[in-house]
């Protein structure tokens, strides 16, 4: 039996090709027209709307900007909603969980007309996504969702029965699956290093390692303590996600951060690439706490990630789990090294829906469950147009009520475990039912 061999650094591997740079301090605005939370994809977008329409802007972030989840997600631009049409439909009703559907597509179309349109060099590579199946009842209910995508909203989606499945992805763990050709892969570091880029081009201010304190209404204006001062500002804008702290105490009420973890093989022989990944798609599974894999911008690794129930430290338990899971998957890859393992914070909240809402004259853009790449530039950017009242091009069908709070929780995550483990074991009913 061999012994783990497990990864080398503990950054993300995202960084090799694009690692963090910090930003010069710049001195601190007296009054701004808005004053942004966070410089991930959402207040990055939603200040360079702002910016381009002439508003004195600044973004002020606690970390360096991007350290957060926008240089550590898996980069995969698939802009899911974790209800399903079905349970979309009976919680707002067909009208709204259809606009939700269609939403995702236009996100996606405007996500890659943005990345040609700014000419941002972020490996973007629209390769699709299969979606693999556990049993065949899963795999037909997967085939007639395929179908009503491609019939109502003209996504390319279809059904991969088993017998073809080896085409797409070389396991024999699914029972077949779905394809999405609507949805790709892009490298998340260098995409958040280029709408910083663009951002700080169009003349909006980051203000880097510098964490907003409080933000108190003053009259008509909002006065907001941050670690370098106290700026005045119009409006507010709040846009942190899984990184939300106690300066904004009703968001931390309402998002629970989880980890997700990914881990990097070192470089694999062309032949393995080939014969595992023989579309370089990227992968996700139905299941409940399933994994998410792709290969590498390159070509050259298998990047796979799951949900962490760890808390603290950099324990060495969840890498095993994720690599017993790749080795699971592709059992030719057990004597593979990791080369990196990493994690970071997605948000999650009670009916796992992002959104734009507004509370005591602030707006918020956030809780975008996993899949913000998509989701943070598209919400960032309706946010803005909110902030300047143009109806129109602030029409969103995520512009509605705040998520729910949750009861006796203020802001550290002690139940996640548990449930995480809950979730896992009705994965493995699921897959005992799907193998009678």
């Amino acid at each position: 039996m061999h012994a783990p061999r497990v990864d080398e650094k503990a950054t993300p591997y995202w960084w090799e090709a694009a690692p963090l740079k910090p930003l010069p301090p710049q001195p601190l605005p007296t009054k701004l027209d808005v004053l942004i939370v966070g410089a991930g994809y959402a207040g990055l977008s939603a200040g360079l709307v702002l910016a381009r329409e002439g508003r004195s802007v600044a973004a002020f972030d606690a970390m360096d900007p991007g350290e957060g989840a926008s240089t550590r997600n898996g980069g995969i631009t698939s802009g899911s909603i974790r209800p399903d049409y079905a349970a979309l439909t009976r919680r707002f009703g067909e009208e709204k969980a259809l606009a939700i559907e269609a939403e995702g597509k236009a996100a996606r179309e405007f996500l890659y007309d943005f990345i040609k349109t700014e000419g941002l060099a972020c490996d973007f590579q629209p390769v699709g996504q299969f979606k693999g199946a556990f049993g065949y009842e899963q795999y037909e209910a997967m085939a007639r969702t395929a179908e009503r995508l491609a019939n109502k909203l003209k996504i390319e989606a279809y059904a991969v029965p088993y017998a073809e499945q080896r085409k797409y992805i070389g396991t024999d763990v699914y029972r077949g699956g779905t394809v999405r050709m609507d949805i790709g892969g892009l490298h998340p570091a260098k995409f958040h290093a280029e709408l910083l880029r663009v951002a700080l081009a169009s003349g909006l201010a980051v203000h880097a390692r510098t964490p907003v304190i409080s933000i108190e209404r003053d009259g008509a204006e909002f006065r907001v303590v941050t670690a370098a001062g106290t700026v005045t500002a119009r409006q507010v804008l709040v846009c942190t996600n899984g990184y939300t702290d106690g300066a904004v105490p009703f968001l931390r009420r309402r998002l629970v951060p989880v980890r997700s973890r990914i881990i990097a093989t070192e470089e694999l022989a062309p032949d393995v690439m080939a014969r595992l990944m023989p579309k370089r798609m990227m992968i996700i599974e139905n299941r409940e706490v399933g994994f998410y894999y792709r290969p590498s911008p390159d070509g050259k690794r298998i990047l796979l990630g799951g949900r962490d129930s760890s808390r603290v430290g950099d324990p060495i338990a969840p890498k095993l789990l994720l690599r017993k899971g790749l080795v699971n998957l592709f059992p030719e890859l057990e004597s593979v090294r990791l080369s990196h393992s990493w994690f970071g914070n997605v948000a999650m909240n009670r009916d796992m829906i992002p959104r734009i809402f507004e509370k005591d004259g602030i707006v918020y853009a956030t809780g975008f469950c996993g899949s913000g790449v998509v989701w943070a530039p598209w919400i960032g950017m309706h946010a803005a147009h909110k902030l300047m009242r143009h109806e129109e091009r602030a029409r969103t069908a995520f512009d509605f009520r705040p998520p729910a709070f949750i009861p006796f929780y203020r802001g550290d995550p002690w139940f996640m475990p548990a449930f995480i483990q809950s979730y896992r074991m009705r994965d493995r009913i699921a897959l005992w039912r799907a193998s009678r």
